[in-house]
C-alpha cells in the first residue's frame, strides 16, 4: 500500500502521525511512505532521518495523494480538497464536535478511521489513552501557570508554602485525562477533589491515591458546591465519540473565585463547559465572568516530542494491519471496526449522528454493503 504523512497544518501542531522508527516498519514490510518534507521537523525529526529509511520525501499534494493518509488531528477546511472515495483516512476526528468535517468527509466517499473510538479487547481505547495521559498532565501544569497574576489569575502558588494554604483544585471525570491530572495537582502540592458518576471508578481513585485526594459522585448540586470552592478546574469529560456534556453552565460561573482558571480537556469533543470555546496555543485564553477559560483543542502539540512517540507507540500496530490487510482489517478485528466513523458516504458512528441528527449505520453493515 502507499501510505501518506502529511505534515501537520493547524496552529501550532508540532507533532507527526509516524516517526522514522515507525516508517521503517512500514517499508520492511513492502510499502511505499511518502512524507511530506518539513513533517516531523516540530518533533525534531529531520527529512533525513526518513530518507534513511526509505521513505520518500513529498509536497503535500503528493503525500495526500496516497491511498491511506495517517495524521495527527484531523483535516482542516484548505484540506477539504484532498477527501476523496477510496481514500482511507487514520486520524482523530472528533467528529460529534465537528459538523462541517462530518459533511466533508461523507460527500467525498472518504473512509474515516479515528482513533478515538478504536477499541481493545479489554474495551479501554488504546488510541486514545497516551494522548489523554500527556493532556491530562499538561492540564495542571497549565493551570498552574494561569493561576498566575500576570496570567490573569488570582495570583496564587498550587501548592502553596508553609504557613499558607494550598489551590483548591476540581477534576471533573476520573478517567485517564482526570487521573493524570489529579496525580500531577497532588504531586504539587494542592487539595485536589476528583468528581466522578461510577461509585466504582470512585473506589479505584479512593485506592491509587490512598485516601489523599477527595471522592465526590458527579451530581449537579456537588458540581455547584465545588466550583465556588475550586481555584482550578480541570474538565475531564469522555464520552467515546460523543459530544460531551456541558455540567458547568453559565450560570455556574458568578459562584466561582475571580481569576479562578478553567482548563477544559473536553473541548476537542464540545467541552464540558458551557462557556468553553476552542482556542490555539497562540492565543489559548480568555476571560468570561472573571474566569480565566483554557480550550486548546490539541495540548499535547506544545510538547511534541513526548506526545509523538507516545501516539506512535500505539498507532503503528493498526497502521501496520491496515497498510497490509486494506478494509479487511476491520473485518478481522471488532475493535479496529469500531474507529469506523465514514465510509462512502455513510456515517458509521451512532453518537456523531445523534450530536448532528444523521442516520447512521453500524460499520458491519456498511462494510457489507
Amino acid at each position: 500500500m502507499i501510505v501518506g504523512i502529511p505534515k501537520e497544518i493547524k496552529t501550532l501542531e508540532n507533532r507527526v502521525s509516524m516517526t522514522p522508527g515507525a516508517v521503517e516498519s512500514l517499508v520492511r514490510h513492502g510499502h511505499t511512505v511518502l512524507v511530506e518534507s518539513g513533517a516531523g521537523l516540530g518533533s525534531g525529526l529531520t527529512d533525513a532521518e526518513y530518507e534513511a529509511t526509505g521513505a520518500s520525501m513529498v509536497s503535500a499534494k503528493e503525500a495526500w495523494d496516497a491511498e491511506m493518509v495517517i495524521k495527527v488531528k484531523e483535516p482542516l477546511d484548505s484540506e477539504f480538497q484532498y477527501l476523496r472515495d477510496g481514500l482511507i483516512l487514520f486520524t482523530y476526528l472528533h467528529l460529534a464536535a465537528a459538523e462541517k468535517l462530518t459533511h466533508a468527509l461523507l460527500e467525498s466517499g472518504t473512509t474515516g478511521i479515528a482513533y478515538e473510538t478504536v477499541e481493545s479487547p479489554d474495551h479501554t481505547r488504546p488510541l486514545l489513552t497516551p494522548m489523554s495521559e500527556v493532556a491530562g498532565r499538561m492540564a495542571t501544569q497549565v493551570g498552574a501557570h494561569y493561576l498566575e497574576k500576570t496570567q490573569g489569575g488570582q495570583g496564587i502558588l498550587l501548592g502553596g508554602v508553609p504557613g499558607v494554604s494550598p489551590a483548591e483544585v476540581l477534576v471533573i471525570g476520573g478517567g485517564i485525562v482526570g487521573t493524570n491530572a489529579a496525580r500531577i495537582a497532588m504531586g504539587m502540592g494542592a487539595r485536589v477533589t476528583i468528581l466522578d458518576l461510577s461509585h466504582q471508578r470512585l473506589q479505584y481513585l479512593d485506592e491509587i491515591f490512598q485516601g489523599r485526594i477527595t471522592t465526590m459522585m458527579s451530581t449537579e448540586p456537588n458540581i455547584r458546591q465545588m466550583v465556588a470552592k475550586a481555584d482550578l478546574i480541570v474538565g475531564a469529560v469522555l464520552l467515546p465519540g460523543a459530544k460531551a456534556p456541558n455540567l458547568i453552565t453559565r450560570d455556574m460561573l458568578p459562584l466561582m473565585k475571580k481569576g479562578s482558571v478553567i482548563v477544559d480537556v473536553a473541548v476537542d469533543q464540545g467541552g464540558c463547559v458551557e462557556t468553553i470555546k476552542p482556542t490555539t496555543h497562540d492565543n489559548p485564553t480568555y476571560i468570561v465572568d472573571d474566569v480565566v477559560h483554557y480550550g486548546v483543542a490539541n495540548m499535547p502539540g506544545a510538547v511534541p516530542r513526548t506526545s509523538t512517540f507516545a501516539l506512535v507507540n500505539q498507532t503503528t500496530p493498526y497502521a501496520l494491519r491496515l497498510a497490509a490487510q486494506g478494509l479487511d482489517a476491520l473485518k478481522n478485528d471488532p475493535g479496529l471496526a469500531l474507529g469506523l466513523n465514514t465510509y462512502k458516504g455513510h456515517l458509521t458512528c451512532p453518537a456523531v449522528g445523534e450530536a448532528f441528527d444523521l442516520q447512521s449505520l453500524t460499520p458491519e453493515e456498511a462494510l457489507a454493503l
